[in-house]
């Protein structure tokens, strides 16, 4: 019995993926030394206004999600008639 042991495609891109996110974690840890970015938004009162501009981008997605689902789902029931 002959063991075949050429590596499958997904497997391969598996440990590509892995590979590829733990160099990027490790570049992400090498600027500690600096202020982060959020403590100066939120000693500035900057903060409220991120988490605002965020706030109304998602409920702006949520509500054209719930708009294009009423719209497909009207499409649907004229198409079963």
């Amino acid at each position: 019995m002959k063991i075949k042991l050429t590596p499958r495609p997904a497997a391969l891109f598996l440990l590509l993926l892995t590979l590829l996110f733990n160099a990027t974690n490790a570049f992400a840890q090498a600027t500690a030394a600096e202020p982060e970015m959020a403590d100066d938004l939120r000693a500035s009162g900057k903060i409220y206004v991120v988490v605002a501009v965020v706030v109304v981008i998602v409920a702006g997605l949520l509500a054209y999600l719930i708009s294009l689902d009423r719209k497909v789902s009207r499409l649907e029931e004229q198409i079963k008639k």
